[in-house]
Formats: C-alpha cells, sequence, structure tokens
C-alpha cells in the first residue's frame, strides 16, 4: 500500500518479526584469524501501513534475542517516516545492555528494515529516497580465503577481474602469502587493481615486512594489516607503508566515536551498515570522510550497501564478498548484478527491491 502522494499522517510500526538463516559455505573457508563453515544472515521484517520492510546483518542468532526482547517493543508504535527517531530510542533502550557486538547488529537489521518500510509505503527506491550522489557504486572481488587450493585461487581471480579489482586473504601462513599474491597478479592481469586483506594477523614490524613483499605484485591496498584495535600500531603501518600502497580499516568498529578515531590511522576508512547502526548511522560516516578527505569503502553486505553508498560522496567502493553473495542471493530475490564492476539500484522496485525467496526456509536456524 504506497502511499504514492507522499506522507499521509503518521504510519506506526505495527511489529517486527525476525528469523535467523544458516548457510553453509560452498567448501571451507578461512583467512588469518578465523575459520567458517557456515555463515549466518539475521532477517528482521518491520510491518506497517500494509508494507513490510526489510533488513538484514551477518551475526549469531543470538542477534535475533536482542531484537525480539530488547527492540521489538520500543519499536512498536513508532512513527515509521522517521526511522532516525526509531534508532535513537532503540540506543536509549540499550544502554545497560551494551550497545557495541551483536547488539549494535540488532540495531542495523532493524534500521535497515525501517528505512526499507518507509520507501516501500513511499514507492521510491531506497536510494532514490536517500538522495543519490552516485548512479552507480563499484564493486571489488572479495574472497581468495587461505583454505583455497592455488587453483580454485587462480580460478576465482581469473573470474573476478571482471570486476577490476580483486582482494586475497593473507596471513594465516604469510611465508605462503607472496606466491599466492603471485598466483593472483598472473591471473588477473597487470591492469587489475590488487587488494590484500591481514584481518589483524599481524604486528606491526611483520606488516611493514610483509608490505614490502605484497608491493612487488603491485598491491594498491592493504586491510587491517594489524589490529584495529591497535591504533598507534595502525597509524605506524600507514605512515611507513610502500609508496601507492592505501592501509583501509573500519569493519569491527560499532559506533560514530570508534569510526571518528579510526579515521586518523588510516588511507581509506572503512565500516558495515551491517554492524555500525545501519543507514542512519552509516550516512553519518560520509561527515567524517568528508572532514577528513578520506575515501569510504563498503564492508559485504552489497544488497544493502549500494543503495547506502549511493548517497555517500566519499564513497569509493562496496566488497562484493563471495559468502555474502553467495548467501543473499539464495536467500533473496531481487539482488543486483554488478555488470560492468558497479551495482546500480533499479529505480523501479521499491525500497531494497529484495524479498526473500520461499525456499529459503530450509535454512531457518
Amino acid at each position: 500500500m504506497a502511499v504514492a502522494a507522499g506522507r499521509a499522517g503518521k504510519v506506526e510500526v505495527a511489529g517486527l518479526e525476525v528469523a535467523a538463516y544458516t548457510v553453509p559455505t560452498d567448501g571451507p573457508e578461512s583467512d588469518a584469524t578465523l575459520q567458517w563453515a557456515s555463515t549466518t544472515a539475521v532477517v528482521v521484517r518491520a510491518h506497517g501501513g500494509g508494507e513490510a520492510g526489510l533488513g538484514y546483518t551477518y551475526g549469531p542468532s543470538a542477534v535475533a534475542e536482542v531484537v525480539e526482547s530488547q527492540l521489538a517493543d520500543v519499536v512498536a508504535g513508532a512513527d515509521a517516516w522517521s526511522p532516525q527517531a526509531a534508532w535513537a530510542a532503540m540506543q536509549r533502550a540499550l544502554r545497560n545492555a551494551g550497545r557495541p557486538g551483536i547488539a549494535a547488529m540488532a540495531v542495523s537489521a532493524v534500521d535497515v528494515a525501517l528505512w526499507d518500510l518507509k520507501a516501500r509505503l513511499l514507492g521510491v527506491c531506497l536510494a532514490d529516497l536517500l538522495g543519490r550522489f552516485h548512479r552507480e557504486v563499484p564493486v571489488y572481488a572479495s574472497g581468495g580465503f587461505t583454505s583455497w587450493p592455488d587453483e580454485r585461487l587462480a580460478e576465482w581471480a581469473t573470474q573476478g577481474a571482471a570486476l577490476g579489482r580483486v582482494k586475497v586473504k593473507v596471513g594465516r601462513e604469510p611465508a605462503r602469502d607472496p606466491e599466492r599474491v603471485r598466483i593472483v597478479r598472473e591471473a588477473v592481469g597487470d591492469d587489475v587493481e590488487l587488494l590484500v586483506d591481514a584481518n589483524g594477523a599481524f604486528i606491526p614490524a611483520e606488516a611493514l615486512r610483509w608490505a614490502g613483499r605484497y608491493a612487488e605484485y603491485g598491491v594498491a591496498w592493504f586491510e587491517e594489516p594489524v589490529t584495529s584495535d591497535d591504533r598507534v600500531g595502525l597509524r605506524r603501518v600507514r605512515d611507513r607503508a610502500p609508496a601507492g600502497m592505501a592501509i583501509a580499516a573500519g569493519e569491527y568498529e560499532w559506533d560514530l566515536p570508534g569510526l571518528r578515531e579510526l579515521a586518523g590511522c588510516v588511507d581509506v576508512l572503512q565500516a558495515d551498515v551491517t554492524r555500525c547502526g545501519g543507514i542512519t548511522n552509516l550516512l553519518r560516516v560520509d561527515g567524517i570522510c568528508k572532514a577528513r578527505a578520506l575515501p569510504f569503502s563498503a564492508h559485504c553486505a552489497p544488497a544493502i550497501s549500494a543503495h547506502a553508498c549511493a548517497a555517500l560522496e566519499c564513497a569509493r567502493h562496496i566488497e562484493y564478498f563471495h559468502d555474502h553473495v553467495r548467501i543473499e542471493r539464495l536467500l533473496f530475490a531481487g539482488t543486483l548484478d554488478p555488470a560492468g564492476g558497479a551495482l546500480r539500484p533499479d529505480p523501479d522496485r521499491p525500497g531494497l527491491g529484495l524479498e526473500v525467496r520461499p525456499d529459503a526456509e530450509r535454512w531457518r536456524a
């Protein structure tokens, strides 16, 4: 029931519906600091005005419990035209429960669902509701897991080269990484931008030593060379990294104060719309980047990030992550195709343009 002529009085959020879906990976996966065999997506629907907005996050099923026990009553009855006000109410409600981590994921999923609901009520694409700065947002292929054999690594890189940039995981067995990076470089050629991600595996001295080796293969981006908790170490790596190699981090920040502080330690600021507070908070990250003249890169969740980043002036690209791309295609109808290396939100599809597939029930947690 889209309100085609615009706002027509208050529309109350009738309630939230939440479900968790656990999807097995298509093979063993690992990065430098973690191994996994499945990924869980927690999906929230916000009902109101005859429509249902959809949001989600990637996290344990405990996120769903937080939504049900801490946030559902807070959001029920809220004005569907004002997602920001509901966001602030959720933050107040979580004061004593703790806002980072699982709670931040829960807020993020609900906030995205509320923005999607508002866009559906108006009958407009979410990117257009937010106000597009970009008609399309470039993506980069992300995967290259440390668990993959060399043959699969080369095959994946060859396919990802069509996006113009690829990112490979490093740091689990550092001595093998130069060879793995060489395999990727040979697979993609010299014209494709090459990125690496250590997921915080190194101390600063190690990171700088390996950065020098990666530079031999034209690596232009080194993500989380050290843990983002080590702000001093991160600045040290950024200041001493090889010329032309950008240092990036931010996917594990849960709030604006953390992202503001991290912005002083990197060349590229990252954030995840499904972790840092949803659409409401991600829009504010653009101000941090603008104030510091930093580019912004979105971490994962491409079906949401495409709409959010279209509204961010500083947006550089979106991580087109192997697991999330696969899961979103399995769970949702209406995902976007990165033709030409970019995602373009469809102006003719209201909201995010997503619907949960009926057969997604097979993965219901």
